[in-house]
């Protein structure tokens, strides 16, 4: 699908910003969320599709039916869940399977402004970060093909023993305001100066930015993402941030 380019008005108000902040700070902090906002695609629940099929971990009965209950009442629970259940694995072979994984959905649908935006970023010493409430795992790879790596992903993650990945959590399960949480831990407490994110699930992250709050969606009326996506572009409307929408 090819996805339409930010404004130049966009450009030009990231561009204007990114020199005033640079005057003061030399390393400024940018802060992505990762499915809906990097790509048009979820690599967290592509994992544990991919993690069902080919039969990787132990799982119970009717999987995915049990994942989407346990989220519809708890969120939180169920995106820890999709790490734990990589228990008793090596971390090299969960890596392993995520990459593949990411090559079975080839070619991958990347928001390409978005990747411009990051290599600019780059380009100019900005810190980057990608804050998922997907697992940290699953969404290695695709950071990779962005230019980034895993230390620039935040995401939900257990602790892991002897190579050996657990089921006890690490850190603060990173959904709403637990992105902001995660982030301000990692940058030892300086806020991003710029944010973008695509559901209500980031409203909290576009919240924390100091000068720049970007909301992207994709999803088609039809998807079960637009509500959440269309409510994020009014408050993005209503606070004067930056919005766009990749599809007609």
């Amino acid at each position: 699908m090819k996805y339409k380019d930010y404004s130049i008005e966009i450009w030009n108000r990231i561009n204007t910003t990114l020199d005033q902040v640079l005057k003061e700070d030399s390393s400024p902090v940018a802060a992505f969320d990762a499915d809906g906002t990097l790509w048009d695609i979820d690599f967290g629940e592509t994992f544990f599709r991919y993690q069902i099929n080919n039969k990787l971990v132990d799982l119970p009965p009717q999987a995915w039916n049990l994942y989407e209950s346990i989220k519809a009442e708890n969120p939180q629970k169920a995106y820890l869940w999709l790490a734990q259940i990589c228990k008793g694995q090596k971390l090299e072979q969960v890596h392993e399977w995520a990459r593949q994984a990411v090559k079975e959905q080839a070619p991958l649908p990347i928001f390409l402004e978005q990747k411009k935006l990051i290599e600019l970023f780059l380009s100019r010493g900005v810190r980057v970060f990608v804050i998922t409430a997907s697992v940290k795992w699953a969404v290695e790879p695709g950071a990779e093909i962005i230019g980034l790596n895993k230390d620039n992903v935040i995401g939900i993650e257990t602790v892991v023993e002897n190579g050996l990945i657990t089921e006890t959590q690490k850190g603060v399960i990173t959904y709403r305001e637990g992105k902001v949480d995660a982030l301000l831990k990692f940058t030892s407490g300086k806020k991003p100066f710029f944010a973008s994110g695509n559901t209500m699930g980031d409203f909290q992250l576009l919240q924390s930015s100091t000068h720049l709050s970007l909301a992207v969606s994709a999803a088609s009326r039809d998807d079960k993402l637009f509500k959440t996506e269309f409510e994020l572009q009014q408050h993005a409307h209503n606070n004067s941030w930056l919005h766009h929408r990749f599809i007609g």
